[in-house]
């Protein structure tokens, strides 16, 4: 507890001290771009996709996501710890958005391709993409800097 009582003048002299110039604003916009198309497209059309275009079913389709988001629960945390850890003259989050940019762009792509394979051989094409695509290598570890 603080024996001086914060005054108004205290908290407007914070707010314009924490404002955030435009050039970061645009950065941090630019860095979560790709994370957020990736997220719209998973949204908004990915059941659509797997069960009309893909001809999976939507009992397949519905467990298919929720054993992801099971594994997105344990992953993520470990995300976090491998970021954390990451010592680089980049930074500790900055090398893996680098790393991983190019590859989870080919496993988007990937994701909404259907390929000419038997029914179980679908359902594997589908697990396979959706789960490389949801690990969140690419845009999660910027949200614990």
């Amino acid at each position: 507890m603080t024996s001086t009582p914060i005054n108004k003048t205290d908290i407007v002299i914070s707010d314009l001290n924490d404002r955030l110039s435009v050039r970061e604003k645009i950065g941090y916009g630019l860095g979560d771009a790709g994370g957020t198309v990736i997220t719209c497209l998973i949204m908004n059309f990915l059941t659509f996709f797997y069960t009309d275009v893909f001809g999976l079913t939507p009992a397949i389709v519905g467990t298919l996501f929720i054993a992801l988001r099971v594994f997105d629960a344990i992953s993520d945390p470990l995300m976090g710890i491998l970021a954390d850890r990451t010592q680089s003259r980049f930074g500790r989050f900055r090398p893996w958005q680098l790393w991983v940019a190019v590859p989870i762009g080919v496993i988007g792509v990937l994701t909404f391709t259907v390929p000419d394979l038997s029914a179980n051989m679908k359902i594997l094409w589908a697990f396979g993409t959706y789960l490389l695509l949801s690990v969140g290598c690419a845009e999660r570890p910027h949200y614990r800097g």
